[in-house]
C-alpha cells in the first residue's frame, strides 16, 4: 500500500505547520533586479539562496571548503534529510562567491561577519529594508511554482533541487543518483528567468 497511496504527511496538515509568505513567481525578475542594487553581504546571501533554492541554514553555514569548482557540496549533517546534497552553481552564483570573498577574506564561512555566520534574521532584514512582504523560506515555494507553471522540467528534478525527502520508501530504495546534470540545466534556466527583463504589463490589484 505504501507504493500506491501517498504519504499521510502529504495529505494531512502537520501540527504547527504554517505557510510561508511568498511572492508570485512573475514578480521575481523585478525583485531580483532590485535585490542586486542592495549593498552588503546579507543581500548577496539572499540572492545566492534564491538562485539555488536553499534553506536559510544551508546558506548561513556554508563554508569555502565545501565549494569545488562550480559545485557546492553540503555535508549531510547540515541537511534536513541528513544526506549530502550537491548543488550545481550557475554563473551568477559563482559571481556572488567572487564578490563575497572581499567581505570574508580569511574567513571559513562564505557569508560571514568576523568569521562568524550571519544571524538568522540578516536576510529577513534585507526583505524588510526592501519593503517586501515575504519570508526567506518562501522563495523555495516561488521556485517550485515557477518550475510547475513555466517549464517542462520534471517534478522529480525540482524536488531533488529542493533536497526534499522522497516520501515513498519504495521509490527511495530504487533512486540511486541525484540527477545532477538535469538539475544543472534546471538551475541555469532558473538563473535566466531571475535575470530576465521584468514584465511591464503586470498590474497589481490591491484589495480595497
Amino acid at each position: 500500500m505504501d507504493a500506491v497511496l501517498p504519504s499521510p504527511k502529504l495529505v494531512k496538515r502537520q501540527r504547527g505547520e504554517k505557510h510561508h509568505k511568498a511572492l508570485p513567481y512573475r514578480q521575481i525578475p523585478q525583485f531580483m533586479a532590485n535585490l542586486r542594487e542592495q549593498e552588503g553581504i546579507a543581500a548577496l546571501a539572499l540572492e545566492f539562496l534564491i538562485l539555488n533554492a536553499n534553506r536559510t541554514s544551508e546558506v548561513l553555514l556554508a563554508k569555502w571548503s565545501e565549494v569545488e569548482g562550480d559545485l557546492w557540496i553540503i555535508p549531510g549533517d547540515r541537511m534536513k534529510a541528513k544526506k549530502e546534497h550537491r548543488v550545481p552553481l550557475c554563473c551568477r552564483s559563482l559571481e556572488i562567491l567572487s564578490v563575497a570573498k572581499s567581505f570574508s577574506l580569511a574567513n571559513s564561512y562564505i557569508f560571514s561577519s568576523r568569521d562568524k555566520p550571519l544571524s538568522n534574521m540578516s536576510m529577513t532584514a534585507v526583505l524588510k529594508r526592501m519593503n517586501v512582504d515575504a519570508t526567506v523560506h518562501g522563495f523555495r515555494s516561488v521556485f517550485r511554482d515557477w518550475v510547475a507553471e513555466e517549464t517542462e522540467h520534471s517534478p522529480e528534478v525540482a524536488e531533488m533541487a529542493l533536497a526534499h525527502t522522497i516520501p515513498s520508501k519504495t521509490e527511495a530504495a530504487y533512486r540511486r543518483g541525484d540527477l545532477l546534470d538535469r538539475r544543472r540545466r534546471l538551475m541555469n534556466d532558473w538563473q535566466a528567468y531571475c535575470k530576465s527583463e521584468p514584465s511591464k504589463c503586470v498590474i497589481q490589484i490591491k484589495a480595497a
